[in-house]
């Protein structure tokens, strides 16, 4: 009988689990000396896609992507705008077509992603909350949807 109630109880766990639950958060972060606490989403999606360049207190903003076959750069524009990486990727040729904006620069590691981070008040990138250190300053959180 035993036996019967854990295996209940692990097949109802599996059905109420599904793969993409057990991903941490990602977070947006930035250097521990840049003076910048929270951005918002809207701030967040401005200064990644381009539209802004400058951070609220008018400080150089910038962005960095973690590198294109990542599974954490794909979370990341899912959750924050809700577009694919082949959609954002046609976004970023568009622009450069015409010229009027660069994409971010694309690291290939976290690690680098830290460093990067680590070596310039002015970077702004995201990593899997997994992986985060208390190097470094939270200043925009996305949540996995539910």
């Amino acid at each position: 009988m035993k036996r019967v109630l854990i295996l209940v109880s692990f097949l109802s766990l599996l059905g109420v689990c599904q793969p993409g639950e057990l991903q941490a958060d990602i977070v947006v972060i930035i250097h521990p000396d840049n003076p910048v606490e929270t951005l918002s989403q809207r701030q967040v999606i401005d200064i990644f896609m381009g539209r802004e360049v400058r951070f609220p207190n008018g400080a150089t903003a910038i962005p960095v992507d973690q590198a294109p076959n990542s599974p954490v750069r794909e979370r990341y524009y899912q959750q924050l705008i809700g577009k694919s990486i082949a959609q954002i990727n046609a976004y970023w040729a568009r622009l450069l077509f015409t010229g009027r904006a660069t994409p971010p620069r694309v690291l290939g590691s976290n690690e680098a992603v830290m460093d990067t981070v680590l070596n310039n008040r002015d970077v702004i990138a995201y990593i899997d909350r997994a992986d985060l250190t208390d190097q470094v300053k939270i200043i925009y959180t996305l949540q996995d949807a539910p």
